[in-house]
């Protein structure tokens, strides 16, 4: 329901194909609709359901980590980055069109997002000047060169060197983490959420982010290209630091299911109702792609 949700939310806010410039809208929507698990979206509107926030405000906020989202992929996929071929099952929005237009994709997308978030809003959905002040601050922070651009940095640095789980860790939280933090907490900013929900759901999106990251390690080496929709394997061939390079593939599995334990356990400490959190920490673990 809220994959649906989010898909015409996204399809209402992408510009038209009609519209000029015709071939960049294209490639952003493209880049951006039918496909992807929407996890962020997901979590965002968990997040704000917890604290009873406005679904159509949380749309709002679920389409701009979204689109942050899709501009990453389609930045990471050109050769200059992964260099890769495929995504979500077909080809890469550099291969689809150029490269040239996936740079454009990139940046629109991006300026996309804030956009959406600093628009204004019609009553009674309307944040606060304040609160929407947080949520632009929030997301600028999770996307920028000490969230997940700063994260990209320190992963495309680190290939063939030898990281301690530490630094691997700080990478991840930054290139993963700080996004999947960042859709959980403007989803409590949607809402009325008081300080210690912010710092509960914070804490828990901290061990959900990495906990995404980990499981993806595990998929890319487990998964086929058919079932994960994107090449397989790339990370080994390309001497990319993992948690199943650095770990093994049993201690990777044994890691991901202590983050589960502890994202569910940060979740039974707040004071709102986090079932479907709960239930996308369980998704996060057992999905397959």
């Amino acid at each position: 329901m809220i994959q649906r949700r989010t898909e015409t939310a996204l399809e209402r806010c992408l510009p038209p194909e009609t519209t000029a410039p015709t071939r960049l809208h294209a490639a952003m929507r493209y880049s951006v609709l039918g496909g992807g698990k929407r996890m962020r979206p997901l979590l965002c509107h968990a997040a704000g359901e917890a604290i009873k926030a406005d679904p159509r405000l949380v749309d709002v906020a679920a389409c701009a980590v979204e689109l942050i989202h899709a501009y990453s992929l389609v930045h990471d996929d050109l050769p200059a980055m992964d260099n890769d071929v495929l995504r979500r099952g077909r080809p890469t929005c550099h291969v689809e069109y150029d490269e040239a237009t996936a740079l454009l994709v990139g940046d629109a997308l991006q300026t996309l997002a804030f956009q959406l978030l600093a628009a204004p809003s019609t009553p009674p959905a309307a944040p606060t000047p304040e609160r929407q002040l947080q949520m632009l601050t929030l997301l600028a922070q999770a996307a920028g060169s000490r969230g997940m651009a700063g994260g990209q940095a320190i992963d495309l640095a680190a290939v063939g060197l030898a990281l301690s789980i530490e630094e691997l860790e700080f990478m991840h939280i930054h290139k993963t983490g700080a996004l999947i933090r960042a859709a959980v907490l403007l989803g409590t900013h949607a809402g009325a959420a008081d300080e210690d929900a912010l710092q509960t759901l914070g804490h828990y999106a901290n061990r959900a982010g990495l906990l995404f990251q980990v499981v993806d390690d595990i998929l890319d080496a487990e998964g086929s290209t058919v079932t994960l929709g994107k090449t397989a394997g790339k990370d080994a061939a390309q001497d990319k630091p993992t948690y199943v390079s650095m770990l093994g593939l049993t201690r990777a599995k044994e890691l991901a299911a202590r983050l589960r334990v502890e994202a569910h356990a940060a979740l039974d400490v707040c004071q709102a109702d986090t079932l479907r959190l709960h239930a996308l920490t369980d998704y996060i673990v057992d999905r397959n792609f």
